[in-house]
């Protein structure tokens, strides 16, 4: 039977609706768990401290593996998602990675970490969050995305096909993709699992709740997006179509780019063309799902900068967020979590570069405090 613009518009209300509901539990749980990759790094970096690394690492896991199960049993195509195709950008992953990992460190924690920043009364997250948002709004579509094109992205390597490891594998030794996407999806996961429970002080129910839940959250999206949003005959455009997401391709969480389309949408409100999508109502979900949670702990507090060397690093820190972010495709959710749930080859190098960046801004930050002394 086919389908009416009012199916369209009945589907495109589900899929942000659900999308809102993931994400209002996406933004209480890092707020109850104190969930944040850039905090990953620095107790790591810097105390030795393995707890939220690994927190962040048991999410990676449940993302791969829930994801390969929906794409090994037909229930989505990880094809059709931005972080599989033929294209791998090397340097867009490796300088937007550096640069926005840098920045995080800077500006106090990634794009989710701002968001329950602000719903727990920060306002110097507020300030992050606008300079990155329009930042990032540049990248995409202003004057640095010439930059962003002409100059980095061309850097890259072209598969013949899709990048993802299941999609390699099954090229190169004849199986079947869904059975390799099953097979490798589980094996890799759960290898990743079995590291990241390995410790035994890291098993609380906090760490946990913390891993399991924002992984599946991310699979949540990815069949929010990819399944239920999914439809073979748009009535409009006759194509394949993906409601309710930005670009029109299947999506899960990640909040560089989602940030200015936020500020997008509310800046042109009134305009009959700006609509709502699945990466708006996630900055909106997280948000007030971390600020529910502060209130109920009783942990909502005012925040504001401490002087004009904190205002400094978190604009500049801003600033390195939304041009890495947007360049690198992702942030450490957008690529960290959910890109690499597809194995994708460029997600994997994003990361990798993201947590380099990190890591050299705290042993930066490090050296500044040991001159001062």
């Amino acid at each position: 039977m086919p389908i009416s613009d009012a199916d369209i518009d009945t589907l495109r209300s589900t899929v942000l609706w659900s999308t809102f509901a993931l994400a209002l539990a996406f933004g209480a749980v890092m707020q109850r768990t104190r969930f944040c990759t850039m905090g990953a790094v620095a107790d790591l970096v810097s105390f030795g401290d393995s707890a939220r690394m690994r927190q962040w690492l048991l999410a990676i896991a449940v993302a791969i593996i829930g994801t390969n199960l929906l794409a090994g049993t037909g229930m989505i195509d990880i094809g059709k998602s931005i972080y599989t195709g033929p294209r791998v950008l090397v340097a867009s992953y490796l300088i937007g990675g550096l640069l926005f990992g840098f920045g995080m460190v800077l500006a106090g924690g990634c794009g989710s970490r701002t968001l329950v920043r602000i719903g727990t009364g920060s306002l110097k997250a507020l300030v992050v969050f606008v300079v990155l948002g329009v930042t990032a709004y540049v990248t995409l579509r202003g004057a640095l995305a010439p930059v962003r094109v002409d100059t980095i992205e061309p850097m890259q390597l072209l598969f013949a096909e899709r990048q993802d490891l299941p999609a390699l594998l099954a090229r190169a030794t004849g199986v079947p993709l869904a059975t390799v996407q099953l097979i490798a999806g589980s094996a890799a996961g759960a290898a990743l699992a079995v590291f990241a429970l390995a410790s035994r002080e890291y098993r609380t129910f906090e760490n946990v709740l913390a891993g399991l839940a924002i992984g599946s959250i991310v699979v949540g999206v990815w069949f929010v997006s990819g399944s239920l949003g999914h439809v073979f005959e748009h009535p409009r455009t006759l194509e394949e179509a993906f409601v309710g997401t930005y670009s029109g391709r299947m999506e899960s969480l990640s909040f560089v780019a989602p940030m200015a389309h936020t500020l997008d949408w509310l800046m042109l409100y009134t305009d009959r063309s700006n609509v709502l999508t699945l990466g708006v109502v996630a900055v909106f979900g997280v948000t007030l799902g971390a600020g529910l949670a502060a209130t109920a702990s009783g942990e909502f507090r005012w925040e504001g900068f401490r002087d004009t060397e904190d205002t400094a690093n978190h604009i500049v820190g801003a600033l390195l967020m939304g041009f890495g972010g947007v360049t690198a495709l992702g942030c450490t959710i957008g690529q960290g979590v959910s890109g690499v749930s597809t194995l994708s080859v460029g997600s994997m190098l994003a990361l990798a570069s993201i947590v380099a960046g990190a890591v050299a801004a705290l042993k930066y930050q490090q050296r500044r405090v040991e001159r001062g002394k």
